[in-house]
């Protein structure tokens, strides 16, 4: 044992992103589980908060994607990491943290690592960087910058092991969260949705410029699907802060839809959904862990996807996909992204329960090999880093 709870280590964090801020609340929660006086603070969302932390910027301030968008904000992204960093590590000690996690968000995160670990505070990176699918040489900077890499899925620790990186399996926090089997009836009874309803979930990201450039494809999906299916219901969470960017365009482009805007609930909104239309994320592997049938998507500035096509690695993006090694479920990208095949896509799963049904039993065994208890074996490899 490294700590009494009355010397609980001090964390500093960084959440970049809806999907960031879910990950960081669960692991908070089994971090003060092991420490019930630990102090957290960094850059977090509400989740994070529920569990005590101190969020000295909000989350949705690192929710920028893509190379234009990031360039864009490179100024003011570069001045939050310069601040935070100064303020970390503060002489006097009360601020100074004994171990630093960045959560996600590599591009921000792992020069602030970098700048951390150079000053002794030990630094963990939680979930790997996906260097096995594109941009592979950044393995070179999370070497330099990490004691420590979390990895989410399996054949990540291998990889890192032979570039001399340190790295523990941990399995995925959310694989323990989400229950093996889908409480359909109870989230659609929260959503006010009937048993009979055949409904479609339309996740269109988190990140400002995802909605812009993925959300008005979704929603005309959704039209076109309605003029087949008149008696299609439609979900859509918004996550916290969003709805002012999602009303407009619902407003514009599907005014007469049968739609639900869900205040967060994604997961009861994959929990009550027949089929998803779900943009290439955290999202995707969520829908696979609720054994949903999707359609993956992205879209994205035409500059970002000339360059991310550059360095890509394998043929698919969605994580299902890549997990499952096969297309198992279709990805429908950039120029293919149009409204016609998105709800094409999404009909023929609503035409084939069999395959549904195919897809369920494979759906169900990538989810038991990536449940082991994630907050208790990372809150183990985190000690482990701390006691060294």
């Amino acid at each position: 044992m490294i700590a009494m709870d009355s010397e609980a280590p001090r964390f500093a964090m960084v959440a970049g992103e809806a999907s960031g801020d879910l990950l960081g609340g669960l692991l908070l929660g089994a971090l003060r589980a092991r420490w019930p006086q630990l102090h957290a603070a960094g850059i977090g969302g509400p989740r994070m908060a529920a569990q005590g932390f101190e969020a000295w910027w909000p989350h949705d301030k690192l929710a920028v994607s893509g190379y234009v968008q990031v360039l864009s904000h490179y100024r003011e992204l570069s001045g939050i990491r310069n601040q935070l960093a100064e303020r970390l590590l503060k002489v006097d000690g009360k601020q100074r943290p004994d171990v630093f996690v960045g959560i996600d968000a590599p591009d921000f995160n792992l020069d602030l690592e970098a700048r951390l670990k150079a000053q002794g505070i030990k630094t963990i990176h939680f979930v790997s960087p996906s260097i096995w699918a594109w941009r592979g040489k950044r393995v070179e900077k999370i070497r330099h910058a990490t004691d420590l890499v979390l990895c989410i899925f399996p054949f990540e620790p291998e990889i890192y092991a032979k570039q001399g990186v340190s790295a523990a399996y941990v399995g995925h926090p959310l694989a323990d969260v989400i229950p093996m089997q889908v409480p359909r009836a109870q989230a659609r009874a929260t959503l006010g949705l009937s048993e009979s309803d055949t409904v479609v979930a339309l996740l269109p990201g988190s990140r400002r410029a995802e909605l812009q450039y993925i959300a008005p494809r979704l929603l005309l999906a959704a039209v076109k699907m309605t003029q087949e299916r008149p008696e299609l219901r439609f979900v859509l969470p918004v996550v916290p802060g969003m709805r002012h960017v999602v009303e407009p365009l619902r407003k514009q482009l599907a005014p007469s839809l049968v739609l639900d805007l869900l205040d967060g609930q994604s997961h009861e909104a994959l929990a009550a959904c027949d089929v998803t239309l779900v943009a290439s994320g955290t999202a995707t592997l969520e829908a696979a862990l609720f054994k949903r049938p999707m359609v993956i998507t992205y879209v994205m500035h035409a500059l970002n996807w000339q360059m991310m096509k550059r360095m890509k690695y394998l043929p698919w993006v969605g994580l299902p996909n890549i997990l499952l090694n096969d297309f198992a479920v279709p990805e429908l990208l950039q120029g293919d992204a149009t409204p016609e095949r998105l709800a094409h896509a999404a009909l023929a799963w609503l035409d084939d329960p069999q395959r549904c049904t195919a897809l369920h039993a494979r759906l169900d065994a990538l989810h038991i090999s990536l449940r082991c208890n994630t907050a208790q074996a990372a809150t183990d490899a985190i000690e482990k880093v701390l006691a060294g």
